[in-house]
Order: C-alpha cells, then structure tokens, then sequence
C-alpha cells in the first residue's frame, strides 16, 4: 500500500503544509503558535494537524498572509 500525496491528504501535520505550500518554517509555526482560534487547526491529542481544504480557503481569504508566509529563501534560489 502506498502512502498518499501530500496534495491527496484532507490533514497534514505541520512540517506537510510547510513543504506543500512552500512556507517559512519559523513564519508558520509562529503563526499556528499565537493564533488560538485558526479554523483550519484540528488537535489530535496534543498535536496539531492542518485542515488542508480550511487552510486554502484562509490563504485564498487572505492573500497578505500567504505572501508573509511565502519561504523567501526559496523564491530567491527561482531567481537568477
């Protein structure tokens, strides 16, 4: 059986949404950190997972937080 994609998965752990929408480690974690009441954070015990369909949704409703998100250290390795 093989593991599903991470674009297939309804929930991702938090290091998943980081490689899947190519976030900042430290922007992300912060954010999941200070924000209390994220709709799309589910707790599982004592761990957080990431509702994939909730969390495009918050990033499409707020396009000033995805950039600020955005690993710049990436987008500057695309460029020349």
């Amino acid at each position: 059986m093989r593991k599903p994609a991470l674009a297939e998965k309804d929930f991702l752990n938090p290091e998943e949404a980081i490689e899947l929408f190519d976030l900042s480690r430290r922007k992300f974690y912060r954010l999941i950190k200070e924000g209390k009441q994220l709709g799309f954070i589910a707790l599982y015990g004592s761990r957080r997972l990431i509702i994939r369909g909730e969390f495009e949704k918050y990033l499409k409703a707020n396009p000033e937080i995805k950039e600020g998100l955005k690993n710049a250290s990436r987008k500057n390795k695309d460029t020349p």
